[in-house]
């Protein structure tokens, strides 16, 4: 028999409660249910890991689930990350530095870095010196602050998978300055699998994980080696993904053109739903294009059955998807691996497969 002790059951009510004061949008309720969470012995590694990430998990189940709107999502993420902010001025958290130096960063184009300041927190609880630089860090200003600072590492995060080529250039541009690299986030897969693809010296599952290893010690690239980006990635000598990648724009354009002269109805569409059309083709394209990066076919059929299910979810049928992928496959008949791509994502949609779990490597 199952049974739940003292313990779970009082963090489960704390979970619900803080759920209550974040989806009301009551964010001064949030931070003293955290505050009070702290006062009654719970450690600050705890909060942050226990209390408020599976909150963050929580928001983006409920919205994919057509339960949490985009705005109230957006709210209920915005009032997390300003009580994280605040738990980082608690006087229970506070601890001297006793460590190196890490530098967390997320990754060029990537908004998301709520995990990313999750793991900064962690690793200053632990004893580190952290700079953290928040989200969308181009790369040259990352190795910049790099060679004024001395960092042990970096880490870096991503949860988006169409930032992997972004985060290939900045794992690269570390190692040839001498400092390794530890990864993590939604963007490298729940297996860490396009993390080895693109060379960086270490991944992370979650925010425990990366403290332990950065504390057992990432040993330093080997400059002599010389490595380039192609050396991880010798299919892109085939040109595909960087013609395809450049017609971008222009492929969004000519499925939209093409939808509209399929389907009359979209005619008597509104202006916001044309933009969410159009937003939804550009995603598709991004995510085929990051497939033919990583030659990675799950990647992109993952996210196609995501997406299907995120549809369905809002009573849009799956079916709707095929047409898009038709025309980008007659638009794409030259480049042989973006039409196996399709052609796997299109069998996948008539095979049924849609879900709203999150599939390995697409974000909430």
């Amino acid at each position: 028999m199952n049974t739940v002790t003292e313990g779970e059951a009082e963090a489960g009510d704390t979970q619900d409660r803080l759920w209550a004061a974040v989806t009301s949008r009551d964010e001064y309720r949030a931070a003293d249910i955290v505050f009070a969470a702290l006062d009654s012995g719970m450690d600050a590694e705890a909060v942050l890991l226990d209390l408020l990430a599976p909150l963050q998990v929580r928001v983006g189940a409920e919205w994919a689930a057509n339960r949490l709107s985009v705005a109230q999502e957006h709210a209920a993420s915005a009032i997390t990350e300003r009580v994280v902010a605040a738990l980082a001025h608690h006087p229970a958290r506070r601890t001297q530095p006793t460590l190196g130096r890490i530098t967390v960063a997320c990754v060029e184009q990537e908004w998301h870095s709520l995990p990313a300041r999750l793991l900064a927190e962690v690793l200053t609880l632990r004893g580190w010196q952290v700079d953290f630089l928040g989200a969308q860090v181009p790369t040259p200003h990352l190795i910049a602050h790099l060679h004024n600072t001395g960092a042990d590492a970096v880490a870096l995060s991503s949860s988006i998978p169409t930032r992997l080529p972004a985060a290939h250039a900045a794992i690269t541009a570390c190692q040839a300055i001498g400092i390794p690299v530890l990864v993590g986030g939604a963007a490298f897969g729940p297996d860490g699998r396009y993390a080895r693809l693109l060379g960086a010296n270490a991944w992370a599952p979650d925010a425990r994980a990366a403290a332990r290893q950065l504390a057992e010690g990432i040993p330093a690239p080997n400059l002599a080696t010389g490595r380039q980006q192609i050396d991880d990635l010798p299919h892109l000598a085939d040109q595909e993904y960087t013609l395809v990648a450049r017609t971008q724009p222009q492929l969004v354009k000519t499925v939209v053109s093409q939808l509209e002269d399929r389907f009359p109805a979209m005619a008597d569409y509104t202006r916001n739903q044309r933009e969410r059309t159009a937003e939804d083709i550009a995603h598709i394209v991004e995510f085929l294009t990051v497939a033919l990066y990583t030659d990675d076919s799950d990647l992109f059929t993952s996210f196609i059955t995501w997406t299907a299910g995120i549809l369905t979810a809002r009573r849009v049928p799956a079916r709707s998807l095929n047409p898009a992928l038709d025309i980008l496959a007659t638009e794409l008949k030259d480049f042989p691996r973006s039409v196996s791509l399709l052609d796997q994502a299109r069998s996948a949609l008539f095979r049924g497969h849609v879900t709203t779990d999150t599939p390995p490597g697409v974000p909430v």
